[in-house]
């Protein structure tokens, strides 16, 4: 589901949300979650999944194209964890 989707979903089954609103509450969402990862700080939404950082230490890289060896400074990624609630549902699915 794109973010366009989700808009338009909130936007039907919520009528008295127009969907210029519904942009706005997603837009406000996502804004504090990246605002609270870029702080360092855990996301948990309970029943769906927690977001956390993880850190990945500096190494030693190869150039596919040329083969020489490239400097991978550290970095820290998101990770989503889904929760047991939600991987139980999707495991009912398949």
């Amino acid at each position: 589901m794109t973010k366009s989707e989700l808009i338009a979903k909130l936007a039907a089954r919520f009528p008295q949300l127009v969907a210029k609103d519904a942009d706005y509450a997603v837009k406000m969402i996502l804004d504090a979650m990246t605002a609270a990862l870029t702080r360092g700080h855990r996301i948990e939404i309970r029943g769906f999944g927690s977001f956390a950082l993880n850190y990945r230490p500096p190494r030693i890289g190869r150039n596919p194209k040329s083969g020489e060896k490239v400097q991978v400074p550290e970095k820290y990624v998101p990770h989503f964890k889904a929760g047991k609630e939600l991987r139980e549902r999707v495991d009912r699915i398949g």
